[in-house]
């Protein structure tokens, strides 16, 4: 390269800029160098060429020009010999006075002479005389200097193109052999031969289909390479080199330094492509003979490798909380570092995160292989193994102590365990092992085998302490994902027994669910589907802050608390207003016992949750990874079926999706208040929606639609395109489309979904009445309840029914207001609403025997299933509801009587 860097200085302009054009011309004519030289036969052959055309034109016009002569005197003979007045004048007795002077006048206006001879015949073909024409040269030469300038100047034009061609191909020329003349080449080609056959270090060329090119004489005697090797370009693989030197020499791969044997010498080996630097494609191999260097330094480098090993092991091993890819991990990088061949097999327990008994020899199940195809091992990933005793496998488990097995080939006690399979190991070359325990805080979790083929140097015993210490590292790392993974299935157990395992029957709604716990640990979302009084459901979503046992603990607190607040029959804006409260307070409790124990120890409260793994919840909060702040997003809806109308209000959680029947997708408006717990002011707001029959309401938490690599918009857009693609679908076949289409590998947070479609209550299963405030309206109505009762085929019913409708028509008249009305819904059971204009809630209470009054609802609480009161924006609605099951008693006149006598001291009415 130096040479050549020469070479390029010698034409550069010593000033430092390109050469003038005066320069460049000269050394193109310098006839000394070999593009010089090239450059001047060129122009020569370029210039004999042009000339040959020229003359070659020259001729071919003029023989033209004489062609087109000789066929006009012809033309002119024969127009004479054939003339009316020429037969008559050649039999005149004077035929030259006649024809002499016609004669003369043609050719002194043709300008011909008469050098071409015709007869003239009579008409009995006798010939009586004969006529001539003949060419004069001038007339030819004028037309030949005619053309010339055409042809001059077409000559010219070729020399150009052909001197400019010339002037590029040279220049070229001139570049690659860098203005030398043929002396100079042949001086720089004697000294690269002699350098390349006087340096102390093998040169090899190799061709890119593993062919020997060239070779130098230390490479010659390094390799022993026979005589004709170089000439007959004879294959690598022919040669007789070991056989990882020679599948490194026709390769192709880079390397660096590479320690071979070749006979007995140990050689570093380099290999570089040639393409790149300009040569044809192959490679470039440099050999050095580092024998005696080998073993001078041989035992650093090897504990310097060693020391990098453990240094790389510690960055690539445990990277998760896994421990199928804790163990992948450890195989990973032993090899081909450490080992050709590592299996390793963890015990059974350890797979579950529990804990195995001490010195257990029990079941293993295989992890992982790496340095052979699976398919060739005995045992396969996923294969359970039960090591045979005395083996030494066996041997290591039991003694918690590495073992050597230095010559595979004499240990009968390791051909216990499969002959059939020990034998495909040996055939595949495999010589030496070594079994190592993997075993952390004092218990054994499996069992990691380091194998070794005959291309590499067996096993010794300084090389156990090495592979115990990098055995030692992995365990640990397997041993915190094992208690992950146990800490992981406790919460994810806890987790789904708070959840809801059944849903409640109900008829409004057809309702299908799905729950994906995060892979990085249990979150705290859920959902809940609660029935309600007259024939309603309340559908919830939620999401509490953070993973672990600590969310999954407060989503059930906060379940809990939602079910007894539905049981009030709140609104969703007051449901989720009392429900913030409730957050308030976990959080300052946990807040102040927090305190109290940093306290005691002197430090501050500590993050219990890691950066990156909360939910966008977490993010909503600056504080929100730290114990003591809980925060949740919850989403409450109500659906009435008979009006078909959906009533909504969340806190800091996603809207839901709706689904029309026809299959248009809407993202309805439903205002957003602050996430629970953070103690704002900001009054929760409700929304309104009316779906017709067959819609299908999606609520869902964050998980589904944002995470690390998705925006929520996107996620939101593709939930869309999901939803409209299947309007026929169920809910329990939107579940399934929706988490095809939009679940991850691995989510990184919690994933609930909960898809409901909407049914109506027909207006043959409701009956409604206006009542007034005259006491004898009460008859009327209940007359027509009754025979509403008949229509429906609920006669079993009417004597309770008539009771109960009495007892809260007759308070409403003495006590409400108007408007007062009466609903009669046929569902899965028979409820009864009584409304009016009052919000004052009446109480069932025990009478004293001088009471007038007091006992009428304490008949309905004994002849209902259940009853209750609802507030409404413009009153209150007091319901009952009885079981329509046909194997239950009726009651009747003597039923009352038994109920009334359970009390001595009231009288009957």
């Amino acid at each position: 390269m130096g040479q050549r860097e020469n070479f390029r200085r010698e034409g550069d302009d010593p000033r430092g800029s390109s050469p003038s054009h005066r320069q460049r011309l000269r050394s193109l004519l310098d006839v000394r160098s070999v593009a010089g030289q090239v450059f001047v036969l060129q122009l020569a052959l370029a210039v004999l060429l042009v000339v040959a055309a020229v003359l070659a034109l020259v001729c071919q016009a003029q023989g033209a020009t004489v062609r087109e002569a000789r066929q006009r005197s012809i033309v002119g003979a024969e127009t004479f010999a054939h003339a009316p007045g020429t037969l008559t004048a050649m039999k005149s007795a004077h035929p030259t006075a006649l024809l002499q002077p016609q004669a003369e006048s043609a050719r002194k206006h043709s300008g011909l002479g008469l050098n071409t001879v015709t007869p003239v015949v009579d008409t009995g073909h006798h010939v009586v005389g004969l006529d001539s024409a003949g060419i004069r040269p001038a007339k030819a030469d004028e037309r030949i200097a005619g053309q010339l300038p055409l042809l001059l100047g077409s000559a010219a034009g070729a020399l150009l193109l052909a001197v400019a061609g010339t002037a590029l191909v040279n220049r070229r020329l001139r570049r690659q052999t860098h203005g030398l003349d043929p002396a100079a080449m042949y001086r720089m080609y004697d000294h690269h031969h002699a350098v390349l056959h006087a340096v102390r270090e093998g040169v090899l060329i190799v061709s890119s289909d593993g062919r020997l090119l060239l070779a130098n004489d230390e490479a010659r005697r390094l390799l022993e390479l026979p005589a004709d090797a170089e000439q007959n370009r004879r294959p690598i693989a022919d040669l007789g080199l070991e056989p990882r030197l020679s599948a490194l020499l026709t390769s192709g791969r880079e390397a660096t330094d590479e320690v071979h044997l070749s006979g007995d010498r140990l050689l570093a080996v380099n290999v570089r492509p040639t393409a790149p630097y300009g040569g044809p494609a192959g490679s470039a191999v440099t050999l050095r003979d580092t024998t005696e260097l080998r073993a001078v330094t041989g035992r650093a480098a090897v504990a310097q490798e060693r020391l990098r090993l453990i240094h790389d092991a510690g960055l690539r091993i445990g990277t998760t909380l896994d421990v199928g890819q804790t163990a992948a991990e450890l195989a990973d990088v032993a090899v081909p570092r450490f080992a050709d061949v590592v299996t390793v097999e963890l015990l059974e327990p350890v797979l579950r995160g529990d804990e195995p008994e001490s010195g257990t020899t029990a079941d293993l199940r295989r992890m992982a292989v790496r340095g052979v195809p699976q398919e060739s091992a005995i045992y396969q990933v996923g294969d359970v193994i039960r090591f045979v005793p005395g083996t030494p496998m066996a041997a290591s488990l039991e003694s918690r102590r590495p073992v050597l097995v230095d010559d595979l080939r004499r240990s009968d006690t390791w051909r216990r365990q499969d002959l059939e399979g020990t034998q495909r190991v040996l055939d595949a070359r495999i010589r030496s092992l070594i079994a190592v325990p993997l075993q952390a805080r004092g218990v054994v979790l499996g069992l990691a085998n380091f194998w070794r083929s005959d291309h590499a140097d067996d096993f010794e015993e300084e090389d156990l302490s090495f592979a115990e210490e990098l055995t030692a590292r992995a365990a640990i790392s397997i041993d915190n994902a094992r208690r992950y993974t146990r800490e992981h299935t406790t919460a994810v157990t806890l987790q789904r027994s708070l959840l809801p395992q059944t849903l409640p029957e109900q008829s409004a709604l057809e309702v299908a669910h799905r729950y994906l716990p995060a892979q990085a640990g249990v979150g705290g979302d859920w959902f809940d589907v609660i029935p309600l009084p007259g024939a309603r459901v309340a559908l919830v979503v939620g999401d509490v802050v953070g993973h672990g046992l600590h969310a999954a603990a407060t989503m059930g607190r906060l379940r809990t608390a939602v079910h007894n607040f539905s049981a009030l029959d709140l609104p969703p804006d007051e449901l989720l207003s009392h429900l913030d409260e409730l957050v308030s307070h976990i959080d300052t409790d946990e807040a102040r016992a927090a305190s109290r124990e940093a306290g005691g120890r002197g430090e501050g409260v500590e993050e219990t949750v890691r950066p990156g793994t909360g939910s966008d919840t977490d993010r909503a909060r600056p504080d929100a990874g730290r114990t003591g702040i809980t925060g949740a997003t919850c989403l409450y809806a109500i659906y009435e079926p008979v009006a078909g109308r959906v009533t909504l209000a969340r806190a800091g959680h996603p809207g839901p999706a709706v689904v029309h029947p026809d299959g248009a997708v809407t993202f309805p408006e439903v205002p957003v208040s602050p996430p629970l717990g953070l103690g704002s002011s900001v009054p929760v707001e409700t929304a309104e929606l009316t779906l017709p029959q067959g819609s299908r309401l999606v609520l869902y938490t964050n998980g589904l639609v944002e995470d690390r690599d998705r925006d929520i918009g996107t996620g939101l857009d593709q939930l869309r395109t999901v939803l409209a693609t299947g309007a026929d679908r169920t809910p329990e076949q939107t579940c399934a489309a929706v988490l095809d289409a939009m679940l991850s590998g691995h989510p990184s947070d919690d994933i609930a979904l909960l898809v409901a479609r909407t049914h109506l209550l027909g207006p043959s299963r409701v009956a409604e009445w206006e009542v007034s405030s005259d006491p004898a309206a009460v008859a009327p109505v209940r007359a027509a309840c009754l025979r509403t009762l008949e229509s429906w085929g609920l006669e079993a019913l009417e004597f309770t029914t008539e009771l109960i409708l009495s007892e809260l028509i007759t308070n409403a008249i003495r006590y409400g207001a108007q408007p007062i009305r009466v609903r009669l819904l046929h569902d899965r059971a028979l409820i009864c609403e009584v409304s009016d204009g009052t919000s004052a809630s009446p109480h069932l209470r025990r009478a004293a025997t001088t009471d007038e009054g007091g006992r009428g609802l304490f008949l309905v609480a004994q002849f209902a299933q259940r009853w209750g009161t609802r507030y409404t924006p413009g009153g209150k609605v007091i319901w009952t509801e009885q079981s329509l099951d046909e194997g239950r008693p009726e009651r009747g006149p003597d039923a009352a009587d038994d109920v009334l006598d359970q009390w001595d001291d009231v009288p009957a009415l």
